[in-house]
C-alpha cells in the first residue's frame, strides 16, 4: 500500500470513528442530539440540492441576488490591486453562489487560489469537475475534512493573505455560544489584515422563514430523516425511517428555528451493540438554523474580536453577506 493510500485510509477511518463516538454520545444525551453535519453523504448532498431549489427556500435566491448582481462590490470589498490571496470557502458545497465571485476575480486577472473546503468529498469532486469546465484558468485546491483542520492545511500552505467565507446563513446551524466560539476560533488562525465573510439569514416574518423548513413537498423530512438511513448503513444501526416524523420550530423572539425528529412509538434502536430506547413522543435534536437582526450581528463580530469592514444585502434586505477584519 503506497503512502497516499495509507493517509487516505486513516482519514476516513479517523472520520468514520467520530461519527460513530458522536452518535452514540448524541443517542445517550436527553434530550438526544444528531449533528447536522452528518447529514450530508451521497444522498443527503442530492437532497439538499433539492432543498435549495425549492421556491419556500428563499435563502439560495437571497445570497445568489448578492453574488450574482452585487459581484462589483464584493470584489472591491475583499481584494485590492495587485495583492494576491488564497480565497478560502468553508462548507463550500458546490459552489454555485461563489463561482459567480471566482469568475469575476478571474476576469479581472486577480491573483488567488480557490481552495474549497467541505466534509463531503463527494460534493467536492462535483464542485472541482464543474469549475474545470467552467473556469479551466482557475486555481483551485480542495480541501477534504473537518473545517479547522482544514484551515490550519489551508493556512499552512501559503503565507499569504486570506479571504475566508463562510455563506449560506451556515454561521445559523450554531448555538450562538458556540457561534462566538466558531468565529473566534477563525480569527485566532487568521493574521492581520485577513478578512472572514459571513452570511446571515435576517430576522423576517416568522411565516417565511418556517415554510422554508416544513415544505409541503416534504424534502427537508426526508433530509433528516436521511441521517438515520446513514447511520444505519455506515453504524450496522437498525433505525426505522417510518417510526419517526419531521418536526419544526420557528421562535421570533430568539430567532432560532429548530428541527426535530419525533418518535412515533416507544421502540428500541441498536447501532451496533449499543441499545437506546425512544419513548413515543421523544425527540431527537436535529439542526438549529439560528436568524439574526443587525444588532445580533455587531454583537458576535465584537464578541469573537472581528471589526465589520462592510456588509452587502440583497434586494429584499432578507439576507446579509456581512465582511470582517481581523
Amino acid at each position: 500500500m503506497n503512502m497516499q493510500l495509507k493517509q487516505d485510509c486513516y482519514l476516513k477511518n479517523d472520520r468514520a470513528n467520530t461519527f460513530y463516538s458522536d452518535v452514540l454520545k448524541g443517542l445517550a444525551a436527553y434530550p438526544k442530539k444528531l449533528s447536522s453535519k452528518y447529514f450530508y453523504d451521497k444522498t443527503g448532498d442530492q437532497l439538499f440540492q433539492q432543498i435549495m431549489a425549492m421556491p419556500e427556500y428563499y435563502l439560495t435566491n437571497c445570497e445568489l441576488d448578492i453574488f450574482q448582481n452585487k459581484t462589483e462590490e464584493l470584489t472591491k470589498a475583499i481584494s485590492n490591486i495587485n495583492e494576491s490571496f488564497d480565497l478560502i470557502e468553508l462548507g463550500a458545497g458546490d459552489a454555485m453562489k461563489s463561482s459567480y465571485l471566482l469568475k469575476k476575480l478571474v476576469d479581472k486577472g486577480t491573483d488567488f487560489t480557490y481552495m474549497p473546503i467541505d466534509i463531503s468529498g463527494n460534493i467536492l469532486s462535483v464542485l472541482q469537475e464543474n469549475l474545470n469546465k467552467k473556469l479551466p484558468e482557475l486555481k483551485i485546491l480542495p480541501l477534504q475534512g473537518e473545517y479547522f483542520d482544514m484551515l490550519d492545511k489551508a493556512t499552512a500552505i501559503s503565507k499569504r493573505k486570506k479571504v475566508v467565507l463562510f455563506l449560506g446563513g451556515n454561521i445559523g446551524n450554531m448555538e450562538i455560544e458556540e457561534a462566538v466560539h466558531f468565529c473566534s476560533e477563525v480569527k485566532r488562525k487568521l493574521n492581520s489584515g485577513d478578512l472572514f465573510l459571513v452570511g446571515f439569514d435576517l430576522k423576517k416574518n416568522p411565516n417565511t422563514i418556517l415554510a422554508a423548513y416544513n415544505d409541503p413537498a416534504g424534502i427537508t423530512a426526508s433530509f433528516n430523516l436521511n441521517l438515520l438511513t446513514r447511520i444505519n448503513r455506515e453504524l450496522n444501526a437498525d433505525f426505522d425511517e417510518k417510526q419517526f416524523q419531521h418536526y419544526q420550530t420557528y421562535d421570533p423572539v430568539s430567532g432560532a428555528c429548530r428541527s426535530f425528529l419525533v418518535s412515533l412509538c416507544d421502540q428500541e434502536v441498536r447501532v451496533d451493540n449499543h441499545l437506546f430506547h425512544f419513548k413515543e413522543n421523544e425527540l431527537i435534536d436535529m439542526e438549529v438554523s439560528q436568524k439574526f437582526s443587525e444588532q445580533d450581528i455587531k454583537k458576535l463580530a465584537g464578541d469573537s474580536g472581528f471589526h465589520i469592514l462592510t456588509e452587502i444585502k440583497d434586494a429584499k434586505n432578507w439576507f446579509v453577506d456581512s465582511i470582517w477584519m481581523v
